[in-house]
């Protein structure tokens, strides 16, 4: 399992150097560049432009431009933004909260669904229930979550007036209970697509395993049909799905930016999208960084989890 970690860690540090290279260089490359935000007024004369160009050190060639960030970058410092000069690790700090909160939340909420429905999809197959859940699935992964955040809040906020339209709590009520209202709205929402993904590989793999030798003869030695399914059936049907979970970390990233601008939730998803209209460059850079991280460790998690699932993984196959 050493072995594994080592060249799992070394394959993570190519790919975080190779998506900086090619993040940095695009921001960079992009019309206007880093100074588009200084220069978008036109308040500033040619030679004040100069100046920030130099303070700032942008009028240097790229390579050297991308060496000095990646080397403040490895030793903590990300840079600060250019709207209000705070550290940029500070402004993801106070808005990451927020993203994983929504993250983990719908990833719960989506596992227990998703694995409830395929695991019953695969006991009943072609039961009704199953052709039910097989609609909604396919239903669920055409919907564009834009399309469907909006219509949880015309008909559950403005509508019903059962849930807040947005925000992460009341001004002035930061009690459990209020954020927890707050959070129904946007958790549904990005859960949509991951509880259809989780049922669908669910009802696939425990197809798979339900029809293996090892239950046929656990059902002839006598055993109840739950035991055979929390036992034995369950915990092999659940492999897949650990790879799945943390190879799905970039759709949620994806769908809690969408999420989070409609619900205007205080996360990093809507940080990104303001920092790009403001082109607040340092700031886009530093949440694509740690993107790429929190992305990269959820594929690792997933390995680990494996192993324990599998011991065989961390014997190398034996």
């Amino acid at each position: 399992m050493s072995a594994i970690l080592l060249r799992r860690f070394g394959q993570a540090m190519l790919l975080l150097i190779i998506v900086s290279m090619i993040g940095f260089t695009i921001l960079h490359l992009a019309p206007g560049g880093p100074m588009s935000q200084f220069a978008a007024g036109g308040d500033m004369s040619q030679e004040d432009l100069a100046r920030i160009s130099e303070e700032l050190g942008l009028n240097r060639p790229l390579p050297m431009q991308y060496a000095e960030w990646l080397w403040r970058m490895l030793a903590g410092d990300w840079g600060r933004s250019y709207r209000d000069s705070q550290p940029v690790l500070s402004i993801i700090g106070a808005h990451v909260g927020a993203t994983l909160e929504l993250m983990l939340s719908s990833t719960v909420l989506a596992m227990l669904i998703g694995a409830w429905v395929g695991i019953l999809g695969a006991i009943r197959r072609y039961s009704l229930f199953d052709s039910l859940a097989t609609i909604g699935a396919m239903i669920a992964l055409s919907i564009p979550t834009f399309w469907f955040g909006l219509v949880v809040i015309y008909v559950f906020s403005v509508g019903l007036g059962w849930l807040p339209s947005g925000n992460r709590y009341t001004v002035g009520d930061g009690s459990l209970l209020n954020r927890i209202h707050h959070l129904i709205g946007p958790v549904i929402v990005l859960a949509l697509v991951s509880t259809a993904v989780w049922s669908r590989y669910m009802r696939s793999s425990m197809l798979e395993v339900i029809n293996q030798d090892y239950i046929r003869t656990a059902r002839a030695k006598g055993l109840s049909e739950r035991l055979i399914l929390i036992r034995h059936a369950f915990r092999n049907a659940l492999l897949p799905m650990i790879t799945i979970t943390g190879l799905h970390v970039p759709t949620l990233l994806s769908g809690a930016l969408v999420t989070e601008t409609i619900f205007t939730w205080p996360g990093m998803g809507r940080l990104f999208l303001d920092s790009i209209s403001y082109r607040d460059y340092p700031v886009v850079m530093g949440i694509l960084m740690f993107t790429a991280v929190l992305v990269l460790l959820g594929s690792l998690i997933a390995d680990l989890l494996y192993g324990v699932a599998d011991p065989r993984v961390a014997r190398g196959g034996r």
